[in-house]
């Protein structure tokens, strides 16, 4: 196998094993979801810290566990309990982190909003639209990696990701738009949804290369070594973070999904 597909075994494998317990907490729902939610959030965070001081692991536990624990009460208190919630453990560790305090506590803040706006897109729209945002960041994901390396060509961003290309890119768009044509088949509001899934995944790809300008500016490849093939839960659900926290704000703003009301 040629360096090009030479990580694909493992990223399928591990890409599979996802799917499948990603898919049985979306449709359980309720606290099985929320704690998935909270479990991965907190390891996000811990995985940030770890990259930014990486030889202070007891602070990177703590803030983790605190990030878990913050985002799986906060979805069971209103939402102006919530918000102060989410933040506190950004701004802990804004105050406890000796460097680059500034990017923990925008990313972290990102990373517990959009583990709160996926629990509340599963609790509020039900399986169908939880399902319909987790395949638009996968349709994303692997139509633009088979984009990247059949076509590739032109470099996105060099300078922050220099393996993403402008093919991967627009095929990513591709495949979202295919996903949001699929949900929309039998409904009057096709073109609604099929831009929104774009729009979703353009955030998608800006979530990842938010972790991918992290990782430059912190030295490291991997978030961690959690995943076989995909690096850490960083890694892996960086586009899950951009296109969340997008739906949580923008969702409301253009009455997204249609026919709710």
């Amino acid at each position: 196998m040629s360096d090009r597909w030479s990580d694909l075994a493992s990223r399928l494998g591990s890409a599979a094993i996802m799917a499948i317990v990603g898919l049985w907490g979306i449709w359980a729902g309720s606290d099985v979801f929320h704690l998935m939610v909270a479990v991965i959030t907190g390891l996000m965070v811990w995985e940030l810290v770890r990259m930014i001081v990486p030889r202070n692991e007891p602070m990177a536990l703590h803030l983790g566990l605190l990030a878990g624990l913050a985002s799986m009460v906060a979805i069971y208190v209103p939402t102006g309990i919530a918000f102060p919630l989410l933040l506190a453990p950004a701004l802990i560790g804004f105050f406890r982190i000796e460097k680059d305090r500034a990017l923990f506590f925008v990313y972290s803040v990102m990373v517990l909003l959009a583990g709160f706006g996926m629990m509340s897109i599963r609790d509020n729209l039900g399986f169908g639209w939880m399902a319909w945002l987790v395949l638009v960041v996968i349709a994303t994901d692997v139509l633009g990696y088979f984009a990247g390396r059949i076509i590739g060509g032109p470099k996105f961003w060099p300078a922050v990701s220099p393996k993403k290309t402008w093919s991967g890119t627009a095929g990513g768009w591709i495949g979202a738009a295919i996903v949001g044509a699929i949900y929309a088949a039998n409904s009057p509001a096709m073109l609604h949804v099929i831009g929104v899934s774009i729009a979703v995944s353009m955030a998608s790809q800006m979530g990842d290369v938010a972790e991918s300008a992290i990782k430059r500016r912190t030295g490291v490849k991997d978030s961690s070594n959690l995943i076989p093939g995909h690096g850490g839960v960083l890694d892996r659900f960086d586009g899950m973070l951009g296109a969340s926290v997008f739906l949580l704000v923008v969702g409301p703003l253009v009455g997204f999904p249609p026919g709710l009301n």
